[in-house]
């Protein structure tokens, strides 16, 4: 059997609501991101997290310690791949979405006519013997 996700419900107060909001904004996630990241972090230190403001993360640990959240430099031809990647991602779904009308419109046209044969109606009809190749 596969691993099954869950369904876990919290229950906040507005305040508490409005500030993990604001937490998930300035993370640039969705606010259930948050609360799996959450439990996530909660699992994995067997139930053993102190949530603290970030100001006084600094006092928690010694120096030897990175810093939280961790910070990493990206090279810039990381970030101008991405931006590339991302505008060609673009340039597909454009391309996908016209091909989808051209599609649409062939169809409409297929419909529009009064009457297709197919060839694969014609071979069963037929009394006259048939004659192969090859």
């Amino acid at each position: 059997m596969g691993n099954k996700n869950k369904t876990i419900s919290f229950r906040v107060n507005e305040d508490a609501f409005e500030t993990l909001r604001e937490i998930a904004e300035e993370r640039d996630i969705s606010l259930s991101a948050v609360f799996r990241d959450y439990v996530d972090t909660l699992v994995a230190h067997d139930g053993q997290v102190q949530v603290v403001p970030e100001h006084e993360l600094d006092d928690l640990g010694d120096g030897d310690e990175p810093s939280f959240p961790p910070k990493v430099e990206v090279p810039k031809s990381f970030i101008r791949e991405h931006e590339r990647l991302e505008l060609e991602a673009d340039h597909l779904r454009e391309q996908l979405e016209e091909y989808k009308h051209y599609v649409n419109r062939l169809r409409e046209e297929l419909d529009d006519d009064e009457e297709v044969i197919f060839l694969e109606d014609l071979d069963g009809e037929s009394d006259e013997p048939s004659y192969r190749l090859g």
